[in-house]
């Protein structure tokens, strides 16, 4: 199978350019803005002038709109004209489904989205959405045949110079570890158990010069791991905990990344019904964005300590399997009765999360889930739930969401009026319960583990909806950790992307929240 081969570039580099497909993107106003010079040889022989104005006069966005140029191989579409405050001022998702639905599937094609320079990352995390890798579809091209997709932006006034070469480098970067994590989301787990998602883990360490640390199998149970060897048990593929670590000389903080890997969940004996089992290879996507999004922030420079750790499991039912009513204890000492054996995920993160804290010596902790179906119901299809012990990083996250296009939505964090919901009468608390605020007991599980009283800042992010549109894979969670922690990189754009602001002179700037004074408050 040959995959679409996507690139960043700045100005056309076809040299053949009526064999392509081209789609000209964005607000109608910033169209307007555009001279025709700075499309003409993007456009022509096939169009002229007087049809691209033609064509803007005809375009009436609601939310969008779409005008062709030539047939069905040149197009000019429109964003919509303002957003609503909870959604990301690029637009991402529309971007997403123009590119999807207005160039040809088999030819070249080339995307000019016009745009203001903030907006830049998340529409190229967009595009990148566009062409997911996996396929087992028969009849595929060769590799000599490939579809190759190039991607330029034409940033306005007064922000309007070309973009650098490190900036288009580290759009490709990026998009490579959005289409990684789609990738790993989308095989099956025939093709995508747990060894299969170690090797995984050791090509990205391979190519980014770290050495996975490994734990698997009857090791879990011997290092005190009870809460991901107590899922995985029962299958062929032993459970893993595998943690990538990159530790850059003049760092002055850590900070973890926790993803769970569950790469199929039949709920185990607390067994998921017919509906509702399809679709159950998704429930690694924290884990995929947690690889994908650590790729990327090492390629770009990383300046601080960060880790990144796979709790990865399979949920299978055997001889072996959790029953409801059995007692495990945790890596935190804690111990947990079972009640529902699809509650799996928030029993692999609390061991994760605690080895962060524990093992790791975590400033920062920030795990990330497909955890509930009550997220869905919570806060949709487009915005991951959020819950934090820190008001302010509750902020920067919303704001990471929105520049980065992967949306959140902080959850109500109230652990002395909701932890009560796990209380056990045989063991510290219970793994689950349907009566109160779902979404948030469930993170507040995870917390739990580490301590309510922890002075660090967590950061729960629970994806289940937003990991996937239609019968594919978002990619999400790679954008967003990379916006969030954008500031700790030596990258422009990301840092431009980061809500957490940058030190000028003894002054924040931005949002007034950096990554250092974060540590500093957390010591005093």
């Amino acid at each position: 199978m040959a995959a679409v081969q996507l690139h960043f570039c700045q100005g056309s580099v076809e040299t053949n350019q009526q064999d392509r497909a081209v789609l000209v993107v964005g607000q109608l106003a910033h169209l307007h803005q555009l001279a025709w010079d700075q499309v003409r040889d993007t456009l022509q022989p096939r169009v002229n002038e007087e049809t691209w104005k033609t064509a803007l006069k005809s375009l009436k966005p609601n939310p969008t709109d779409t005008c062709p140029l030539w047939l069905n191989v040149a197009t000019v579409a429109a964003l919509p004209s303002k957003v609503s405050r909870h959604n990301t001022p690029s637009s991402a998702h529309f971007l997403t489904r123009l590119v999807r639905t207005c160039l040809p599937g088999k030819a070249n094609q080339h995307v000019v989205v016009v745009c203001e320079r903030t907006s830049v990352f998340a529409s190229a995390c967009a595009i990148a959405r566009a062409f997911p890798l996996f396929s087992r579809c028969s009849g595929q091209s060769t590799p000599s045949e490939s579809q190759k997709v190039t991607a330029e932006f034409l940033c306005l006034a007064p922000d309007n110079e070309p973009l650098s070469t490190a900036t288009l480098m580290c759009l490709s970067s990026v998009a490579e570890s959005i289409r990684l994590a789609s990738r790993i989301v989308d095989t099956p787990c025939n093709e995508m158990n747990t060894d299969d998602f170690l090797q995984e883990i050791k090509a990205v360490g391979s190519e980014v010069g770290v050495v996975p640390v490994i734990i698997r199998g009857e090791d879990l149970l011997k290092k005190g791991f009870g809460g991901i060897y107590g899922v995985g048990k029962a299958a062929e593929s032993p459970p893993v905990l595998a943690v990538l670590s990159h530790t850059p000389e003049g760092a002055t903080q850590t900070i973890a990344w926790i993803g769970k890997g569950i790469v199929y969940d039949t709920g185990g004996l607390t067994i998921k019904g017919k509906t509702l089992m399809p679709g159950m290879k998704r429930d690694c996507a924290g884990a995929a964005a947690v690889l994908g999004a650590f790729r990327a922030a090492v390629k770009q420079g990383f300046k601080e300590n960060l880790h990144a750790v796979f709790c990865l499991a399979e949920n299978a039912i055997g001889p072996k399997a959790t029953r409801p009513d059995d007692i495990h204890q945790l890596y935190s000492g804690k111990t947990v009765e079972i009640n529902n054996t699809d509650a799996e995920g928030r029993l692999v993160l609390a061991d994760g999360a605690v080895y962060a804290s524990k093992d790791l010596k975590a400033d920062i902790i920030l795990d990330i889930a497909t955890l509930t179906g009550a997220q869905g119901i919570v806060t949709g299809r487009y915005h991951a739930a959020l819950l934090t012990n820190s008001e302010e990083w509750e902020r920067a996250c919303v704001k990471a969401g929105r520049n980065s296009g992967d949306l959140v939505q902080p959850l109500v964090f109230a652990p002395e009026l909701h932890f009560s919901e796990f209380s056990s009468a045989m063991a510290d608390m219970k793994n689950f319960d349907r009566s109160n605020a779902q979404c948030s007991c469930a993170g507040l599980f995870i917390g739990a583990h580490i301590g309510f009283n922890w002075s660090g800042v967590w950061i729960h992010v629970d994806m289940a909806y937003p990991a996937y549109s239609g019968e594919r894979a978002t990619g999400y969670g790679v954008a967003l950790l990379l916006a969030l922690f954008g500031q700790a990189t030596d990258d422009t754009l990301l840092q431009l992307a980061s809500p957490l602001g940058s030190v000028v002179d003894g002054h924040t700037e931005n949002s007034g929240l950096t990554i250092n004074t974060l540590k500093r408050r957390r010591l005093v």
